[in-house]
């Protein structure tokens, strides 16, 4: 039997520096946009904080957060 993972969290007086969160991404409809994968294209629908429908031109795709590889332009 495993014990459960305690949650890590970091101590104010620690001398090791906190994990830096990294800035959450938002996007636009109508913004443009360039991916890794797909390259550049145009936002056509937002689905609240979880995932963006982009237009790439010859094909659709719906990014999920945390949107690896896709940056505003």
């Amino acid at each position: 039997m495993r014990k459960p993972e305690a949650v890590r969290r970091h101590l104010p007086t620690s001398p090791f520096k906190a994990k830096a969160e990294a800035p959450r991404k938002h996007f636009a409809l109508g913004e443009r946009v360039t991916h890794d994968v797909y390259g550049l294209g145009r936002v056509i629908g937002v689905e609240g904080d979880t995932a963006v429908l982009v237009d790439f031109g010859s094909r659709q795709e719906r990014i999920a957060e945390p949107y690896r590889g896709m940056f505003n332009l």
